[in-house]
């Protein structure tokens, strides 16, 4: 071997090893990261991140079925709430492929029932600029709950009372989950095909989606093996139960259990990742059709709408990143990609109080310090964390008072006038972190005073919310 090839083998050997250093860093810190998010309630479900063609990582913590015990894992199907609207979203675009469709189509071609809403296209409800009413407002206030509803529900509700749209249609942008069910019902009218088929025979097996489908647990329960439940906590105790559990009673996912194109579709972590390798490698969408899938647009108005079908989407300096994020039924879910890195992050929870943090791992994936975008839960005492329980008498409204009591090592706030039942737990000897959907920063501050008295203070984002006193 000359003396040149012997230097460039020992940096290709150096290179190798610090390259597997790397990734084992990573790897490690990400796991980190979650076992600790679960060790403190604000993870429960599983995770995919993958860089430049390689998982990077991939893990499942906590129950899948709160009664078997059985654990989460990659493989693991949950319902996708919102990211579900991609798919729709794309489904749509196949169509027009077919000249099915066009795009500036009327929405009362294809549901004349909803003459009401005429002038509104097809475009409207792909961006959400349709000014068509969330129906998960007044319909699900005034639906009288006995059977569960389905997309002809909703639409029978809006041609019956003739509602005036709240804005001309592409006037402006206003997020409604309606948009998509009316979407996914021109899919089964235009196709012929029960939407769940239409998915599957166009985008799911073609993919090799085999853990995909649209599944309605209320309308047809099935016996699905390695299933994630959406679970919530039952009010005073850190047990999980099922939203429409008579311990919870929140009964609304159960009686729109029926309505598809908003959410319904259930996947794994591994199958999100061979959709989101499937759009940006245009195997499914040509060029010209990925682009008018993320296409950024304006309404009439000038306001930007960075909504294309179904994804949300940025794009700056030949950079672009779409995804999506899902919130309904105890389920939180979080499907994001990144053409700078290459970079594919995918975190579905299975518990309404769970967190998807963004942050913290592309600071770890581009190898910087944690910005404690999470902070950390430390042990304290039973009897350490019980000193700050009682009344504190609202600083400004002294009829009203925060209420704080103990629970399992946490700290639980409600008020006089409101049952909040949100959990703390201490993040230092006299502060306690909120556990809260979605993971919000919120932060209760206890500072003894001269004359005896305890001051409760409150923040979120590092603003002042309200204040109390304890005497």
């Amino acid at each position: 071997m000359t003396k040149n090839n012997f230097i460039l083998s020992i940096l290709f050997s150096l290179t190798t090893v610090l390259c597997f250093g790397q990734k084992i860093n990573v790897e490690q810190r990400l796991d980190s990261l979650f076992n600790s998010l679960a060790e403190q309630n604000q993870f429960n479900g599983s995770v995919l991140i993958a860089e430049k063609g390689k998982i990077l990582y991939k893990s499942g913590k906590g129950y899948s079925n709160e009664t078997t015990k059985e654990k989460n894992n990659p493989e693991t199907i949950f319902e996708l709430a919102s990211c579900s609207k991609q798919f729709i979203g794309v489904g749509i675009a196949l169509l027009h492929r077919e000249n099915k469709i066009n795009y500036t189509d009327d929405i009362t071609l294809y549901i004349p029932e909803l003459s009401n809403f005429k002038g509104v296209k097809i475009y409207d409800l792909l961006h959400h600029t349709s000014g068509i009413p969330e129906f998960l407002g007044h319909f699900a206030n005034d639906w009288k709950n006995v059977r569960i509803a389905t997309n002809q529900d909703v639409i029978d509700y809006y041609s019956a009372k003739n509602d005036t749209l709240e804005f001309l249609p592409n006037s402006h942008y206003q997020y409604s989950n309606t948009n998509y069910v009316f979407l996914a019902t021109i899919i089964e009218r235009v196709s012929k095909q029960k939407i769940e088929t239409y998915l599957a025979d166009k985008i799911f097996k073609p993919l090799k989606m085999d853990r995909t489908f649209i599944y309605n647990r209320r309308v047809n329960p099935k016996k699905i093996k390695n299933y994630a439940y959406g679970y919530s906590w039952i009010k005073n105790s850190f047990e999980k139960a099922t939203e429409d559990d008579t311990r919870i009673g929140n009964m609304m996912s159960y009686y729109m259990d029926g309505i598809i194109g908003n959410a319904k579709v259930n996947s794994t972590v591994e199958d999100i990742y061979k959709w989101i390798n499937a759009i940006k490698n245009n195997t499914l969408l040509n060029q010209q059709e990925f682009d008018e899938v993320m296409k950024i647009t304006q309404t009439s108005n000038n306001e930007k709408v960075t909504y294309g079908f179904g994804f949300e989407v940025r794009q700056n300096d030949n950079n672009i990143s779409y995804g999506h994020t899902g919130s309904w039924d105890g389920y939180i879910t979080f499907i994001h990609y990144n053409s700078k890195n290459d970079r594919t992050i995918i975190v579905l929870n299975n518990f309404r109080n769970g967190v998807y943090p963004y942050e913290t791992i592309t600071e770890i994936l581009d190898n910087k310090p944690s910005s404690n975008e999470f902070i950390k839960k430390i042990n304290l005492s039973e009897e350490e964390i019980k000193k700050f329980v009682g009344e504190y008498a609202d600083s400004e409204n002294p009829t009203e008072k925060h209420i704080i009591s103990y629970l399992n090592k946490h700290l639980i706030y409600n008020t006089n006038k409101e049952s909040w039942d949100m959990r703390f737990f201490p993040s230092s000897n006299n502060t306690f972190q909120a556990i809260r959907q979605g993971g919000i920063d919120g932060k209760m501050t206890f500072i003894p005073q001269n004359d005896g008295s305890m001051k409760l203070e409150m923040t979120q984002y590092g603003q002042n919310i309200g204040s109390g006193i304890r005497k």
